[in-house]
């Protein structure tokens, strides 16, 4: 089932169900008039948000990160837990990781839980029974998880995440960390970019994963940037799961053309991998709907947003520069000492700046020395 709420307050749930060898999408209206996202409006003016777009282009030469800390204590083993390695966003921190690993000289185990209820708990499973010195957590809720989860701190294995929570930083609980950047400015900055490049006249549809707390947390604040547009209209919201937008997509896309047809001219998402299956289904029908993601930056992305087509931002994670903090973070817990506390700011990829900051490469890897700054606190 998607849920659906609409600008307007009203709530329905979407149903995709076969009928005759195709695919329908079936409205059922609810009596609920609770809007089944509610967002808070952020109002600003449009030189605002032009200045906090025009920041969030700007490259990313200074490294802003902790310069200090506990060096690195040879011979670790750790767990990895990952979401699921088919998303971009998690394959690029596993790899981040990897890297940071070789330089600590620790022995990593990665396991991939492949997006289902069932795999998580048989990766935290294999995960104890490796009885790893730490363990990091990549792109599960760690709310959901939090049961589980305790079974570390029970045990004594010092636990940091990446995109397992609401909020980035210090966290409460079995998870010391939540790295990621900001996602309420990156929310903000990406609904900021596709109402700025519409002029002020967007028709948006926003997608989101609500088996995530980060990702509605994103959804929420987009919708609240778009509600405060005057001339703005916010179509939908969907809830399509992220593990099955290959599935999903291309119905929910078409369906979306034939209710909406030219209204909808902007599409925003708390990752690129809806519109890996989106923008073939626009291409088709020959309908121009800009589309703004608020995470993760993955190649596809790149690629759309280097050729102009459909894609015109992204606001990308340094994915490979926080598979290093998480491993510097789970150095310091090992250390008995405090997490840093480091929050990367937020980086818009856009058509202008995709030739910098890794983006020929298709990843927003900042040319800000972070591999040297975490060696010389590693004294590695």
């Amino acid at each position: 089932m998607i849920f659906l709420s609409t600008g307007i307050g009203r709530f329905a749930a979407i149903t995709l169900r076969w009928a005759g060898g195709l695919l329908a999408l079936v409205a059922i209206s609810s009596q609920s008039g609770a809007a089944a996202f509610p967002a808070k409006e952020v109002v600003l003016s449009r030189a605002e948000m032009q200045q906090t777009v025009a920041h969030a282009r700007d490259r990313v030469t200074q490294w802003t990160g902790p310069s200090s800390g506990p060096t690195a204590r040879p011979g670790m083993s750790v767990a990895v837990i990952c979401e699921d390695l088919r998303n971009g966003g998690v394959l690029g921190v596993a790899r981040g990781i990897e890297e940071a690993a070789a330089v600590l000289g620790w022995h990593i185990e990665i396991i991939d839980a492949h997006g289902s209820a069932d795999g998580r708990n048989e990766a935290i499973s294999a995960a104890l029974a490796l009885k790893p010195d730490g363990a990091v957590l990549v792109g599960s809720d760690a709310g959901v998880l939090a049961g589980q989860l305790a079974q570390f701190a029970l045990r004594g294995i010092p636990l940091v995440g990446w995109h397992v929570g609401a909020l980035a930083g210090r966290m409460p609980g079995s998870v010391a960390m939540n790295i990621s950047s900001d996602p309420l400015e990156v929310a903000r900055v990406t609904a900021m970019a596709a109402i700025a490049d519409s002029g002020g006249k967007a028709g948006v549809v926003i997608f989101t994963d609500s088996n995530f707390a980060i990702a509605m947390t994103k959804a929420k604040e987009m919708e609240g940037v778009v509600r405060a547009c005057k001339e703005c209209t916010l179509l939908d919201v969907l809830d399509v799961p992220i593990s099955r937008s290959a599935k999903l997509m291309p119905e929910v896309t078409q369906a979306l053309l034939k209710q909406y047809g030219a209204r909808w001219t902007v599409s925003l998402a708390i990752n690129d991998i809806y519109f890996d299956y989106m923008s073939p289904e626009l291409s088709r029908a020959g309908q121009e709907v800009r589309l703004y993601s608020a995470g993760d930056g993955s190649p596809s992305a790149f690629l759309r947003i280097q050729a102009g087509v459909f894609q015109a931002g992204t606001v990308a994670e340094p994915l490979n520069l926080q598979g290093w903090q998480l491993l510097d973070e789970l150095n310091r817990l090992l250390a008995r000492q405090p997490v840093s506390g480091y929050i990367m700011p937020v980086h818009l990829v856009t058509h202008d700046n995709i030739g910098f900051d890794g983006g020929p490469h298709l990843v927003f890897d900042p040319d800000n020395g972070y591999r040297q700054a975490y060696r010389r606190i590693w004294q590695r």
